[in-house]
């Protein structure tokens, strides 16, 4: 990896070594191990350290602390390429991935999680920059969509193996957590060795970018990382908790989620491309809105296994939709703000994950619907922001209101 190339170099280069299989590689293995410890977590602290939603929240709290700290990816990014280190976050998430089943107290656990939130946050945090550098804006709808249906796959191949060997091999949650660590730190290795280093075509900004002509992005980023950890903490819990789903049976259905979405994810590139940033993200955010409120529905009306299931899919093909987000995000930006604005983007996202899990753990220990209800309202004004992006956004037209002409770049 020690050879360094630029991106119209590595044309000449096969197939196989050039930066969009890299990235496809990099898409997969990180799902592998991430996806894994998802499936299980909620079935192993809740039936080996006896969690309790109070615990839970916490737990969620410590994992997004790595996300806030973000920022300090632009100053690490000083020392090293984002090549290197995005793939040394990989192998960190993957070893952390592979002993969590050590640790099963309630500090064993919490410190581990964090271990494997820093590989995760910083490993994303340089993926999603990369992404967006090494991709033209023309073909980025369809290749992150391509990108994500990848990511889909390879989670869909981690769910399947839980579920169809969970119960004949006799499964445990140290030996799955070990081979899909095992298997993360396994790909990130061969990508060190296997590919020189890219440079990008434009030379990125090393110290901190935050421009007042962003806000629009700022916002929503802020407001999508809100929603989501509802939805990461508590959706899945409610299943076990609620419904006494099992291992397998909560794996099935995030199997079930997966092939929908390894089948739509190229199909929501190519109709972003087609229907631009703003009608795909009012749909996003409306469509969230109303399974947020039908989550409440399930603790005022006593639905049943069958509907939390399907509101539980619906919510996940809702989320595949957020790579519009960062579409819109490299339309309007300047090309030198990529590498610095993902790492600010990513603190943004999660200045409410740190303080969110937490406090809505007590909220759901008194009434879960309220921690539902509270899920819709952020996606309405989600979706009220989302109303403010042009139809064709580009420097200097931000938003509805902003003059069509391109900025100074101090703005």
């Amino acid at each position: 990896m020690s050879r360094r190339m630029t991106l119209s170099e590595a044309a000449s280069l096969p197939r196989w070594r050039r930066p969009e299989t890299l990235l496809i590689l990099m898409a997969a293995a990180m799902p592998i191990a991430f996806a894994t410890w998802s499936a299980l977590l909620n079935n192993f602290v809740f039936e080996v350290a006896g969690f309790t939603g109070v615990e839970i929240g916490w737990l969620h709290t410590v994992r997004e602390i790595p996300g806030l700290l973000a920022v300090v990816v632009i100053a690490l990014l000083l020392v090293f390429r984002e090549q290197v280190f995005g793939l040394v976050m990989l192998i960190l998430l993957g070893v952390a991935t592979a002993v969590t089943a050590w640790f099963p107290s309630l500090g064993g656990i919490l410190t581990i999680t964090l271990l494997s939130s820093i590989g995760f946050h910083f490993f994303e945090t340089v993926n999603q920059s990369l992404q967006l550098q090494w991709i033209d804006k023309g073909r980025a709808p369809h290749m992150l969509g391509w990108l994500a249906g990848v990511g889909s796959a390879a989670s869909l191949a981690a769910y399947a193996a839980i579920v169809f060997l969970w119960e004949p091999l006799g499964l445990t949650f140290d030996i799955v957590y070990m081979v899909a660590g095992g298997l993360t730190v396994a790909i990130a290795l061969f990508c060190m060795i296997a590919y020189p280093q890219f440079d990008g075509p434009h030379l990125q900004h090393r110290h901190m970018v935050v421009r007042r002509r962003y806000w629009l992005y700022y916002a929503l980023q802020f407001l999508a990382g809100a929603r989501r950890q509802i939805f990461v903490v508590f959706a899945g819990f409610m299943m076990v908790e609620r419904f006494g789903m099992r291992v397998s049976e909560l794996t099935a259905l995030l199997l079930i989620n997966y092939v929908l979405q390894m089948v739509a994810a190229p199909a929501m590139g190519r109709a972003l491309g087609k229907w631009g940033e703003r009608n795909v993200m009012i749909f996003e955010y409306g469509g969230l809105t109303l399974v947020f409120l039908a989550y409440g529905g399930l603790y005022w009306f006593g639905w049943g296994l069958v509907i939390a299931g399907g509101l539980y899919i619906a919510d996940q093909m809702f989320f595949a939709l957020s790579f519009a987000l960062r579409t819109y995000f490299q339309k309007i930006a300047d090309p030198a703000d990529i590498a610095p604005s993902a790492a600010v983007s990513f603190t943004i996202n999660h200045v409410a994950a740190v303080f969110l899990p937490a406090a809505l753990g007590y909220m759901w220990a008194r009434s879960p619907d309220y921690v539902f209800l509270l899920g819709a309202g952020m996606a309405l004004v989600a979706l009220i922001l989302a109303m403010l992006i042009p139809r064709h956004p580009e420097p200097g037209h931000e938003t509805i209101f902003s003059r069509a002409a391109r900025p100074a770049a101090a703005e």
